[in-house]
């Protein structure tokens, strides 16, 4: 197992373009099953949740390719519908195939997911949506099984706005005969840039991005080539680093619509930021200010998976703080790692209180998931001394070379071996 090496002390500044999306990438991994004809995913982002996603599609006897570009899929020869489970034990967004699979083969056998350790994640609501399709679902011995050959379009709503479960009706609804509705869907961009992308393909989705879809499902669905939106969560990083080193980071890629409530807070803290068409400039404040409430919510409220990199900023901000979880139920398990390094957190349910140090001390911390990880990393960097950060998998899973990107942009950061 590797580890990252953090230096604290620099001051981040430099430009850095942000990668596709990983939670717009991975669903999309799904969908390429609905056609038998290629599909080039440019700036498709190299990390290990994409690796295993293309281990699954391989494992279901379709071929992916790395590319100068992109990642080339074509799944033409696939013909197996049942989920290896070793991968989907290991990656949480398998189940992002549940849809596509049935959609493709009227059939689906899969594991119960596995993934970051952040919380109960049901996916009570993907099976109750696929119910809705008139899908028949048999749960035993921890395999789901479907039987989809009566599949058909119905009125669907979501108990709540799940983006993995509006993304797996969504899927298996193009295949549905008839209309299929949807209400209180997720509204996040990853959902709409789904949407997009079955349009592209020849599917008629309608609404993403409001809180009711509709599918008309039975089309013949074809190849393309597709840009999916940048990583509002991966650029929201960076620009967290220059908040917390009084830094002067600029994003470049970027759809600042996508993350207007992150800029807000990182406002409410003292950055001075600045938005032009596809590019965010944050300059840090020498201390940053306390953030009276971050309260993660649904898009378009604030994100849950900035929530760890945020904590990590208050630890160091003068006065007191509080983050509220509301999605989540164990997202703040990264607390203990930060007060390995000297910060003051007091967490109670879902509700963190952090009163700022001037400066945390390095320290050796283990990542527990992947948001967690990379905030324990961007703490390194406000630390005295070395902070040496293991569990860097967790990391890969959603950022390509995170340490090559923080290096670029005048940190010291190493990958060192475990």
């Amino acid at each position: 197992m590797e580890k990252l090496r953090v230096t604290g002390g620099a001051r981040l500044a430099g430009e850095v373009r942000i990668q596709g999306a990983k939670n717009a990438v991975l669903p999309l991994l799904g969908a390429v099953l609905l056609t038998k004809e290629p599909v080039f995913i440019h700036n498709c982002p190299h990390i290990s949740d994409v690796e295993n996603m293309c281990g699954i599609l391989r494992y279901l006897g379709a071929c992916c390719e790395w590319r100068e570009n992109g990642l080339w899929v074509c799944t033409e020869p696939a013909g197996r519908f049942e989920m290896p489970q070793k991968l989907s034990k290991e990656l949480r967004s398998s189940i992002f195939m549940l849809g596509a699979v049935l959609a493709r083969f009227g059939r689906a056998v899969f594991y119960y997911p596995g993934g970051c350790e952040i919380g109960s994640r049901p996916i009570d609501l993907h099976l109750k949506g696929l119910r809705g399709l008139n899908v028949e679902i048999v749960e035993e011995g921890g395999l789901i099984c479907c039987d989809g050959s009566r599949m058909c379009g119905g009125e669907i709503l979501l108990d709540y706005p799940s983006v993995g479960a509006t993304e797996n009706i969504m899927m298996a609804a193009t295949a549905a005969k008839g209309r299929t509705v949807i209400r209180n869907t997720a509204r996040e961009p990853e959902v709409a840039d789904l949407a997009r992308a079955l349009n592209r393909m020849g599917a008629s989705v309608f609404g993403a991005g409001s809180s009711t879809i509709t599918v008309e499902g039975g089309q013949r669905l074809c190849g393309m080539e597709f840009v999916p939106v940048p990583d509002r969560i991966a650029a929201g990083t960076y620009l967290c680093g220059a908040a917390m080193t009084g830094g002067d980071v600029t994003v470049t890629g970027v759809i600042p619509e996508h993350m207007r409530s992150i800029l807000h807070k990182l406002g409410e803290c003292g950055c001075a930021v600045t938005v032009s068409d596809d590019a965010i400039r944050a300059v840090g404040p020498k201390r940053p200010q306390e953030l009276t409430v971050v309260e993660t919510l649904p898009y378009p409220g604030f994100p849950t998976d900035m929530q760890a990199a945020f904590l990590a900023l208050c630890t160091v901000a003068e006065g007191t703080s509080v983050l509220v979880e509301n999605v989540f139920d164990n997202r703040f398990r990264t607390a203990s790692e930060l007060a390995r390094m000297n910060a003051n957190i007091t967490v109670k349910d879902r509700m963190a209180i952090v009163r700022g140090v001037k400066q945390l001390s390095g320290a050796e911390v283990t990542a527990c998931d992947l948001r967690g990880g990379a905030a324990l990393v961007l703490a390194g960097l406000r630390a005295a001394g070395t902070t040496v950060v293991s569990r860097v998998e967790c990391i890969d899973r959603g950022y390509e070379c995170i340490e090559g990107v923080l290096c670029s942009l005048g940190a010291q950061v190493e990958r060192v071996p475990g």
